[in-house]
Protein backbone atom coordinates (compact mmCIF):
# COMPACT_ATOMS: atom_id res chain seq x y z
CA UNK A 1 0.00 0.00 0.00
CA UNK A 2 3.02 2.31 0.27
CA UNK A 3 2.59 3.50 -3.31
CA UNK A 4 -0.77 5.01 -2.30
CA UNK A 5 0.82 7.17 0.39
CA UNK A 6 2.68 9.56 -1.90
CA UNK A 7 0.78 12.68 -0.82
CA UNK A 8 3.17 14.86 1.25
CA UNK A 9 0.67 14.82 4.11
CA UNK A 10 1.45 11.18 4.88
CA UNK A 11 5.17 11.89 5.06
CA UNK A 12 4.57 14.52 7.74
CA UNK A 13 2.22 12.23 9.69
CA UNK A 14 4.81 9.41 9.60
CA UNK A 15 7.55 11.84 10.69
CA UNK A 16 5.41 13.04 13.60
CA UNK A 17 4.54 9.47 14.60
CA UNK A 18 8.26 8.63 14.65
CA UNK A 19 9.20 11.66 16.75
CA UNK A 20 6.39 11.05 19.24
CA UNK A 21 6.81 7.26 19.24
CA UNK A 22 3.08 7.02 18.55
CA UNK A 23 1.21 4.67 16.22
CA UNK A 24 -1.07 6.35 13.68
CA UNK A 25 -3.29 4.91 10.92
CA UNK A 26 -5.29 6.14 7.95
CA UNK A 27 -8.67 4.51 8.47
CA UNK A 28 -12.20 4.26 7.10
CA UNK A 29 -13.57 5.79 3.91
CA UNK A 30 -10.22 6.94 2.51
CA UNK A 31 -8.84 3.39 2.61
CA UNK A 32 -12.08 1.96 1.22
CA UNK A 33 -12.11 4.38 -1.71
CA UNK A 34 -8.41 3.78 -2.34
CA UNK A 35 -9.09 0.07 -2.86
CA UNK A 36 -12.21 0.76 -4.91
CA UNK A 37 -10.29 3.24 -7.11
CA UNK A 38 -12.69 6.03 -6.18
CA UNK A 39 -11.43 9.62 -5.76
CA UNK A 40 -11.27 10.74 -2.13
CA UNK A 41 -10.16 14.03 -0.61
CA UNK A 42 -11.11 13.22 3.01
CA UNK A 43 -8.65 11.38 5.24
CA UNK A 44 -9.39 10.09 8.75
CA UNK A 45 -6.33 9.43 10.91
CA UNK A 46 -6.65 7.53 14.17
CA UNK A 47 -3.89 7.93 16.73
CA UNK A 48 -2.99 5.59 19.60
CA UNK A 49 -3.03 8.39 22.14
CA UNK A 50 -4.14 12.01 22.16
CA UNK A 51 -5.42 12.80 18.65
CA UNK A 52 -5.66 16.54 19.22
CA UNK A 53 -2.07 16.92 20.46
CA UNK A 54 -0.83 14.83 17.53
CA UNK A 55 -2.86 17.00 15.09
CA UNK A 56 -1.40 20.19 16.59
CA UNK A 57 2.14 18.97 15.88
CA UNK A 58 1.22 17.97 12.29
CA UNK A 59 -0.48 21.34 11.66
CA UNK A 60 2.60 23.18 12.95
CA UNK A 61 4.86 21.26 10.56
CA UNK A 62 2.48 21.93 7.63
CA UNK A 63 2.02 25.62 8.58
CA UNK A 64 -1.77 25.35 8.39
CA UNK A 65 -4.63 26.26 10.73
CA UNK A 66 -6.16 23.58 12.92
CA UNK A 67 -9.81 23.42 13.97
CA UNK A 68 -10.16 21.69 17.35
CA UNK A 69 -13.42 20.13 18.61
CA UNK A 70 -12.65 19.23 22.22
CA UNK A 71 -16.15 17.92 22.96
CA UNK A 72 -15.66 15.27 20.28
CA UNK A 73 -11.94 14.75 20.83
CA UNK A 74 -11.22 15.54 17.18
CA UNK A 75 -9.21 18.08 15.19
CA UNK A 76 -9.35 18.98 11.49
CA UNK A 77 -7.02 20.64 9.02
CA UNK A 78 -6.89 21.23 5.31
CA UNK A 79 -3.63 20.77 3.46
CA UNK A 80 -3.49 21.43 -0.28
CA UNK A 81 -6.39 19.40 -1.73
CA UNK A 82 -7.02 17.12 1.27
CA UNK A 83 -9.17 17.53 4.41
CA UNK A 84 -7.84 15.55 7.37
CA UNK A 85 -9.53 14.64 10.64
CA UNK A 86 -7.50 13.34 13.61
CA UNK A 87 -8.92 11.39 16.53
CA UNK A 88 -7.56 9.21 19.30
CA UNK A 89 -8.43 5.50 19.12
CA UNK A 90 -11.56 4.85 21.12
CA UNK A 91 -14.21 2.38 22.06
CA UNK A 92 -17.88 3.24 22.34
CA UNK A 93 -20.98 2.18 24.25
CA UNK A 94 -24.54 3.40 23.74
CA UNK A 95 -27.69 4.17 25.71
CA UNK A 96 -30.98 2.97 24.23
CA UNK A 97 -32.46 6.48 23.88
CA UNK A 98 -29.59 8.10 21.98
CA UNK A 99 -27.20 7.47 19.11
CA UNK A 100 -24.52 9.54 20.87
CA UNK A 101 -21.97 7.10 22.27
CA UNK A 102 -20.19 7.07 25.59
CA UNK A 103 -16.54 7.26 24.47
CA UNK A 104 -13.44 5.86 26.16
CA UNK A 105 -9.82 5.54 25.07
CA UNK A 106 -9.20 2.29 23.24
CA UNK A 107 -6.96 0.26 20.98
CA UNK A 108 -6.90 0.15 17.18
CA UNK A 109 -8.98 -3.03 17.39
CA UNK A 110 -11.54 -1.21 19.57
CA UNK A 111 -11.66 1.60 17.02
CA UNK A 112 -12.15 -0.80 14.12
CA UNK A 113 -14.91 -2.66 16.00
CA UNK A 114 -16.89 0.55 16.42
CA UNK A 115 -16.92 1.16 12.65
CA UNK A 116 -20.25 0.70 10.88
CA UNK A 117 -19.22 -1.71 8.09
CA UNK A 118 -16.32 -4.02 7.35
CA UNK A 119 -15.41 -1.99 4.26
CA UNK A 120 -15.05 1.07 6.53
CA UNK A 121 -12.96 -0.71 9.18
CA UNK A 122 -9.80 -0.98 7.04
CA UNK A 123 -6.65 0.79 8.26
CA UNK A 124 -3.23 1.55 6.76
CA UNK A 125 -0.30 1.91 9.17
CA UNK A 126 1.50 5.28 8.99
CA UNK A 127 4.29 4.64 11.50
CA UNK A 128 7.72 3.47 10.26
CA UNK A 129 7.84 -0.13 11.52
CA UNK A 130 4.59 -1.07 9.69
CA UNK A 131 4.39 1.70 7.09
CA UNK A 132 1.85 0.86 4.38
CA UNK A 133 0.61 -2.34 6.04
CA UNK A 134 -3.13 -2.96 5.56
CA UNK A 135 -4.96 -4.04 8.72
CA UNK A 136 -8.22 -5.80 7.87
CA UNK A 137 -9.53 -7.72 10.90
CA UNK A 138 -13.07 -8.20 9.53
CA UNK A 139 -12.32 -9.26 5.94
CA UNK A 140 -13.39 -5.93 4.46
CA UNK A 141 -11.29 -6.56 1.33
CA UNK A 142 -13.13 -9.84 0.70
CA UNK A 143 -16.44 -8.04 1.18
CA UNK A 144 -15.39 -5.51 -1.44
CA UNK A 145 -14.62 -8.34 -3.83
CA UNK A 146 -18.02 -9.87 -3.05
CA UNK A 147 -19.67 -6.43 -3.28
CA UNK A 148 -21.17 -6.92 0.15
CA UNK A 149 -22.22 -4.50 2.91
CA UNK A 150 -21.66 -6.25 6.25
CA UNK A 151 -21.19 -5.08 9.85
CA UNK A 152 -18.03 -5.94 11.83
CA UNK A 153 -20.07 -7.02 14.87
CA UNK A 154 -23.62 -8.27 15.46
CA UNK A 155 -25.77 -6.20 13.04
CA UNK A 156 -28.75 -6.06 15.43
CA UNK A 157 -26.58 -4.32 18.05
CA UNK A 158 -24.81 -2.21 15.42
CA UNK A 159 -28.09 -0.79 14.09
CA UNK A 160 -29.77 -0.53 17.48
CA UNK A 161 -26.80 1.44 18.87
CA UNK A 162 -26.83 3.91 15.97
CA UNK A 163 -29.94 3.58 13.74
CA UNK A 164 -28.50 6.04 11.22
CA UNK A 165 -26.24 3.16 10.16
CA UNK A 166 -29.30 1.48 8.63
CA UNK A 167 -29.62 4.36 6.17
CA UNK A 168 -25.86 4.42 5.66
CA UNK A 169 -25.90 0.69 4.75
CA UNK A 170 -28.55 1.38 2.13
CA UNK A 171 -26.74 4.48 0.92
CA UNK A 172 -23.46 2.59 0.39
CA UNK A 173 -25.32 -0.23 -1.37
CA UNK A 174 -26.87 2.35 -3.71
CA UNK A 175 -23.67 4.32 -4.30
CA UNK A 176 -21.44 1.27 -4.87
CA UNK A 177 -24.04 -1.11 -6.36
CA UNK A 178 -23.32 -3.55 -3.50
CA UNK A 179 -25.65 -6.06 -1.85
CA UNK A 180 -26.51 -5.84 1.83
CA UNK A 181 -25.65 -8.98 3.81
CA UNK A 182 -28.87 -10.98 4.58
CA UNK A 183 -28.21 -10.87 8.34
CA UNK A 184 -27.74 -7.10 8.20
CA UNK A 185 -30.89 -6.74 6.11
CA UNK A 186 -32.91 -8.70 8.65
CA UNK A 187 -31.40 -6.59 11.44
CA UNK A 188 -32.59 -3.43 9.66
CA UNK A 189 -36.12 -4.85 9.44
CA UNK A 190 -36.11 -5.61 13.16
CA UNK A 191 -34.81 -2.13 14.05
CA UNK A 192 -36.96 0.14 11.85
CA UNK A 193 -38.71 1.70 14.86
CA UNK A 194 -35.31 2.89 16.16
CA UNK A 195 -35.04 5.36 13.26
CA UNK A 196 -37.33 7.64 15.31
CA UNK A 197 -34.37 8.75 17.48
CA UNK A 198 -32.53 10.15 14.43
CA UNK A 199 -33.00 13.83 13.54
CA UNK A 200 -34.81 14.62 10.32
CA UNK A 201 -31.78 16.56 9.07
CA UNK A 202 -29.53 13.47 9.29
CA UNK A 203 -32.17 11.27 7.66
CA UNK A 204 -32.60 13.70 4.77
CA UNK A 205 -28.83 14.01 4.33
CA UNK A 206 -28.61 10.23 3.75
CA UNK A 207 -31.72 10.29 1.57
CA UNK A 208 -30.16 12.95 -0.66
CA UNK A 209 -26.99 10.86 -0.99
CA UNK A 210 -29.10 7.89 -2.10
CA UNK A 211 -30.87 10.12 -4.62
CA UNK A 212 -27.49 11.32 -5.95
CA UNK A 213 -26.14 7.78 -6.40
CA UNK A 214 -25.75 6.42 -9.96
CA UNK A 215 -28.86 4.20 -9.70
CA UNK A 216 -31.03 5.41 -6.81
CA UNK A 217 -33.65 2.67 -7.29
CA UNK A 218 -31.22 0.25 -5.59
CA UNK A 219 -31.43 2.30 -2.40
CA UNK A 220 -35.16 2.96 -2.60
CA UNK A 221 -35.97 -0.72 -3.08
CA UNK A 222 -33.99 -1.49 0.07
CA UNK A 223 -35.76 1.34 1.91
CA UNK A 224 -39.12 -0.02 0.83
CA UNK A 225 -38.40 -3.71 1.41
CA UNK A 226 -37.05 -3.14 4.93
CA UNK A 227 -39.97 -0.92 5.98
CA UNK A 228 -37.74 2.14 6.47
CA UNK A 229 -39.39 4.10 3.65
CA UNK A 230 -42.75 3.84 5.37
CA UNK A 231 -41.15 5.43 8.46
CA UNK A 232 -39.15 8.21 6.82
CA UNK A 233 -41.19 9.02 3.68
CA UNK A 234 -44.63 7.33 3.86
CA UNK A 235 -46.06 9.39 0.98
CA UNK A 236 -43.63 7.72 -1.39
CA UNK A 237 -44.31 4.26 0.07
CA UNK A 238 -48.03 4.90 -0.55
CA UNK A 239 -47.37 4.90 -4.31
CA UNK A 240 -46.88 1.13 -4.11
CA UNK A 241 -49.54 -1.30 -5.28
CA UNK A 242 -51.99 -2.03 -8.09
CA UNK A 243 -55.74 -2.15 -7.64
CA UNK A 244 -58.07 -4.08 -9.99
CA UNK A 245 -61.77 -3.46 -10.69
CA UNK A 246 -63.65 -5.24 -13.49
CA UNK A 247 -60.33 -6.78 -14.51
CA UNK A 248 -58.76 -3.36 -15.09
CA UNK A 249 -55.62 -2.30 -13.23
CA UNK A 250 -53.11 0.53 -13.42
CA UNK A 251 -49.33 0.58 -13.33
CA UNK A 252 -47.57 0.40 -9.95
CA UNK A 253 -46.73 4.05 -9.38
CA UNK A 254 -43.94 3.26 -6.92
CA UNK A 255 -41.91 1.20 -9.39
CA UNK A 256 -42.81 3.61 -12.20
CA UNK A 257 -41.39 6.48 -10.09
CA UNK A 258 -38.18 4.52 -9.49
CA UNK A 259 -37.84 3.93 -13.24
CA UNK A 260 -38.36 7.63 -13.97
CA UNK A 261 -35.75 8.47 -11.30
CA UNK A 262 -33.20 6.05 -12.78
CA UNK A 263 -33.96 7.36 -16.28
CA UNK A 264 -33.35 10.99 -15.35
CA UNK A 265 -30.12 10.06 -13.55
CA UNK A 266 -28.72 9.08 -16.96
CA UNK A 267 -29.00 12.70 -18.13
CA UNK A 268 -28.55 14.89 -15.04
CA UNK A 269 -26.83 14.95 -11.65
CA UNK A 270 -29.04 17.82 -10.45
CA UNK A 271 -30.47 16.85 -7.05
CA UNK A 272 -33.60 18.96 -7.46
CA UNK A 273 -34.51 17.60 -10.87
CA UNK A 274 -34.10 14.14 -9.35
CA UNK A 275 -36.46 15.20 -6.55
CA UNK A 276 -38.91 16.33 -9.23
CA UNK A 277 -38.76 12.81 -10.69
CA UNK A 278 -39.55 11.37 -7.25
CA UNK A 279 -42.50 13.72 -6.66
CA UNK A 280 -43.98 14.00 -10.16
CA UNK A 281 -46.71 11.43 -9.41
CA UNK A 282 -46.80 11.81 -5.62
CA UNK A 283 -50.49 12.81 -5.64
CA UNK A 284 -51.72 9.83 -7.66
CA UNK A 285 -52.95 7.92 -4.58
CA UNK A 286 -54.99 11.02 -3.62
CA UNK A 287 -56.55 11.46 -7.09
CA UNK A 288 -57.12 7.81 -8.08
CA UNK A 289 -60.64 7.13 -9.33
CA UNK A 290 -62.26 4.26 -11.22
CA UNK A 291 -64.59 5.24 -14.05
CA UNK A 292 -66.83 2.35 -15.23
CA UNK A 293 -66.30 1.62 -18.88
CA UNK A 294 -63.09 3.63 -18.95
CA UNK A 295 -60.78 2.48 -16.16
CA UNK A 296 -58.50 4.18 -13.67
CA UNK A 297 -57.91 7.94 -13.78
CA UNK A 298 -55.65 10.33 -11.86
CA UNK A 299 -57.17 13.62 -12.99
CA UNK A 300 -55.46 16.69 -11.56
CA UNK A 301 -52.62 14.78 -9.91
CA UNK A 302 -50.14 17.33 -11.24
CA UNK A 303 -52.00 20.24 -9.58
CA UNK A 304 -52.53 18.36 -6.32
CA UNK A 305 -48.90 17.19 -6.37
CA UNK A 306 -47.60 20.74 -6.87
CA UNK A 307 -49.63 21.89 -3.86
CA UNK A 308 -48.17 19.03 -1.78
CA UNK A 309 -44.52 19.92 -2.54
CA UNK A 310 -44.07 22.73 0.07
CA UNK A 311 -45.41 20.54 2.91
CA UNK A 312 -43.22 17.62 1.82
CA UNK A 313 -40.13 19.84 1.70
CA UNK A 314 -40.96 21.29 5.11
CA UNK A 315 -41.48 17.84 6.66
CA UNK A 316 -38.20 16.54 5.22
CA UNK A 317 -36.31 19.72 6.22
CA UNK A 318 -35.46 20.42 2.59
CA UNK A 319 -34.91 24.08 1.56
CA UNK A 320 -38.09 26.15 1.18
CA UNK A 321 -36.53 28.50 -1.36
CA UNK A 322 -36.17 28.57 -5.14
CA UNK A 323 -35.13 24.90 -5.09
CA UNK A 324 -38.56 23.97 -3.73
CA UNK A 325 -40.27 26.29 -6.23
CA UNK A 326 -38.35 24.65 -9.08
CA UNK A 327 -39.51 21.16 -8.00
CA UNK A 328 -43.06 22.47 -7.58
CA UNK A 329 -42.97 23.90 -11.11
CA UNK A 330 -41.69 20.63 -12.56
CA UNK A 331 -44.46 18.65 -10.83
CA UNK A 332 -47.08 21.15 -12.00
CA UNK A 333 -45.95 21.10 -15.65
CA UNK A 334 -44.75 17.51 -16.11
CA UNK A 335 -47.76 16.44 -18.22
CA UNK A 336 -47.72 19.40 -20.58
CA UNK A 337 -44.96 18.32 -23.02
CA UNK A 338 -46.36 14.76 -22.99
CA UNK A 339 -49.75 16.08 -24.11
CA UNK A 340 -48.03 18.11 -26.84
CA UNK A 341 -46.15 15.02 -27.97
CA UNK A 342 -49.42 13.11 -28.33
CA UNK A 343 -51.33 15.76 -30.30
CA UNK A 344 -50.77 18.08 -33.22
CA UNK A 345 -48.43 20.74 -31.88
CA UNK A 346 -49.81 24.26 -32.27
CA UNK A 347 -47.74 27.42 -31.95
CA UNK A 348 -50.16 28.62 -29.28
CA UNK A 349 -49.61 25.55 -27.06
CA UNK A 350 -45.84 25.88 -27.45
CA UNK A 351 -45.93 29.59 -26.59
CA UNK A 352 -47.92 28.82 -23.43
CA UNK A 353 -45.47 26.11 -22.40
CA UNK A 354 -42.52 28.47 -22.91
CA UNK A 355 -44.35 31.18 -20.97
CA UNK A 356 -45.03 28.90 -18.00
CA UNK A 357 -41.68 27.03 -17.93
CA UNK A 358 -39.35 29.95 -18.67
CA UNK A 359 -35.66 29.05 -18.25
CA UNK A 360 -36.63 25.64 -16.82
CA UNK A 361 -37.96 24.36 -20.15
CA UNK A 362 -34.90 22.18 -20.81
CA UNK A 363 -35.17 20.58 -17.34
CA UNK A 364 -38.88 19.96 -17.92
CA UNK A 365 -38.18 18.23 -21.23
CA UNK A 366 -35.60 15.97 -19.52
CA UNK A 367 -38.19 15.03 -16.90
CA UNK A 368 -40.82 14.29 -19.52
CA UNK A 369 -38.49 12.08 -21.55
CA UNK A 370 -37.59 10.20 -18.36
CA UNK A 371 -41.33 9.71 -17.72
CA UNK A 372 -41.60 7.39 -20.74
CA UNK A 373 -41.43 3.99 -19.04
CA UNK A 374 -43.71 1.91 -21.28
CA UNK A 375 -42.31 -1.44 -22.41
CA UNK A 376 -44.09 -1.02 -25.77
CA UNK A 377 -41.25 -0.23 -28.19
CA UNK A 378 -43.65 1.25 -30.76
CA UNK A 379 -44.98 3.74 -28.18
CA UNK A 380 -41.47 4.58 -26.96
CA UNK A 381 -40.32 5.34 -30.51
CA UNK A 382 -43.45 7.33 -31.25
CA UNK A 383 -43.16 9.46 -28.10
CA UNK A 384 -39.45 10.10 -28.62
CA UNK A 385 -39.99 11.15 -32.23
CA UNK A 386 -42.82 13.44 -31.16
CA UNK A 387 -40.68 14.92 -28.38
CA UNK A 388 -38.05 15.81 -30.97
CA UNK A 389 -40.74 17.61 -32.97
CA UNK A 390 -41.87 19.45 -29.82
CA UNK A 391 -38.29 20.49 -29.01
CA UNK A 392 -37.75 21.77 -32.54
CA UNK A 393 -41.03 23.68 -32.32
CA UNK A 394 -39.92 25.14 -28.97
CA UNK A 395 -36.71 26.42 -30.59
CA UNK A 396 -38.55 27.86 -33.61
CA UNK A 397 -41.25 29.62 -31.59
CA UNK A 398 -38.78 30.95 -29.01
CA UNK A 399 -36.51 32.31 -31.74
CA UNK A 400 -39.43 34.03 -33.44
CA UNK A 401 -41.63 35.17 -30.53
CA UNK A 402 -39.19 35.40 -27.58
CA UNK A 403 -41.74 34.17 -25.04
CA UNK A 404 -39.34 32.59 -22.53
CA UNK A 405 -39.33 34.67 -19.30
CA UNK A 406 -41.82 36.92 -21.05
CA UNK A 407 -42.34 40.47 -19.87
CA UNK A 408 -45.43 42.30 -21.22
CA UNK A 409 -44.47 44.87 -23.88
CA UNK A 410 -47.13 47.20 -22.40
CA UNK A 411 -47.18 47.62 -18.62
CA UNK A 412 -49.98 48.55 -16.25
CA UNK A 413 -48.39 52.00 -15.93
CA UNK A 414 -48.54 52.38 -19.74
CA UNK A 415 -52.25 51.48 -19.76
CA UNK A 416 -53.04 53.99 -16.98
CA UNK A 417 -51.10 56.71 -18.87
CA UNK A 418 -52.81 56.02 -22.23
CA UNK A 419 -56.33 56.22 -20.80
CA UNK A 420 -55.71 58.57 -17.89
CA UNK A 421 -57.08 56.11 -15.35
CA UNK A 422 -55.99 54.84 -11.94
CA UNK A 423 -54.99 51.32 -11.07
CA UNK A 424 -58.05 49.10 -11.09
CA UNK A 425 -60.07 46.35 -12.74
CA UNK A 426 -59.79 47.74 -16.28
CA UNK A 427 -55.99 47.70 -16.15
CA UNK A 428 -55.98 44.02 -15.11
CA UNK A 429 -58.47 43.09 -17.85
CA UNK A 430 -56.39 44.72 -20.61
CA UNK A 431 -53.11 43.24 -19.31
CA UNK A 432 -54.62 39.73 -19.39
CA UNK A 433 -56.02 40.31 -22.88
CA UNK A 434 -52.59 41.45 -24.15
CA UNK A 435 -50.97 38.30 -22.72
CA UNK A 436 -53.63 36.03 -24.22
CA UNK A 437 -53.45 37.72 -27.61
CA UNK A 438 -49.67 37.28 -27.79
CA UNK A 439 -49.79 33.66 -26.57
CA UNK A 440 -52.57 32.83 -29.06
CA UNK A 441 -50.62 34.49 -31.87
CA UNK A 442 -53.29 37.14 -32.55
CA UNK A 443 -50.67 39.90 -32.34
CA UNK A 444 -46.85 39.87 -32.49
CA UNK A 445 -44.83 40.11 -29.27
CA UNK A 446 -43.90 43.75 -29.90
CA UNK A 447 -44.59 47.05 -28.15
CA UNK A 448 -46.10 48.72 -31.21
CA UNK A 449 -48.61 45.91 -31.81
CA UNK A 450 -49.44 45.70 -28.11
CA UNK A 451 -50.19 49.47 -27.87
CA UNK A 452 -52.52 49.30 -30.88
CA UNK A 453 -54.24 46.30 -29.29
CA UNK A 454 -54.47 48.14 -25.92
CA UNK A 455 -56.17 51.16 -27.48
CA UNK A 456 -58.63 48.96 -29.37
CA UNK A 457 -59.54 46.87 -26.29
CA UNK A 458 -59.76 49.95 -24.07
CA UNK A 459 -62.19 51.68 -26.40
CA UNK A 460 -64.31 48.52 -26.52
CA UNK A 461 -64.86 48.74 -22.74
CA UNK A 462 -65.60 52.47 -22.81
CA UNK A 463 -62.15 53.97 -22.14
CA UNK A 464 -60.88 57.02 -24.01
CA UNK A 465 -57.30 57.73 -25.09
CA UNK A 466 -55.94 60.81 -23.36
CA UNK A 467 -52.21 60.47 -24.09
CA UNK A 468 -50.11 58.94 -26.86
CA UNK A 469 -47.68 56.24 -25.72
CA UNK A 470 -45.01 54.60 -27.84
Amino acid sequence: MKQHLQHPLFGIVTQTATEQNVHAYAIGGFVRDLLLHRPSKDVDIVVMGNGIEFAERVAKKLHVKLAVFKNFGTAMLKYKDVEVEFVGARKESYRSDSRKPIVENGTLEDDQKRRDFTINALAIALHPDQLGELLDPFDGVKDMERKLIRTPLNPVETFSDDPLRMLRAIRFASQLNFTIDPAALEAIRSNVERISIISQERITEELNKIILSPKPSIGFKYLFDTGLLNKIFPLMANLYGVEYIDGKGHKDNFYHTLQVLDNICETTSDLWLRWAAILHDIAKPHTKRFEPGHGWTFHGHEDKGARMVPKIFAALKLPLNEKMKFVQKMVQLHLRPIVLAQDVVTDSAVRRLLFDAGDDIEALMLLCKADITTKNEYKVKKYRNNFELVQQKLKDVEQRDQIRNWQPPVSGTDIMHIFGIKEGREVGIIKNQIREAILEGEIPNSREAAIEFTIRRGEEIGLKVVAANN
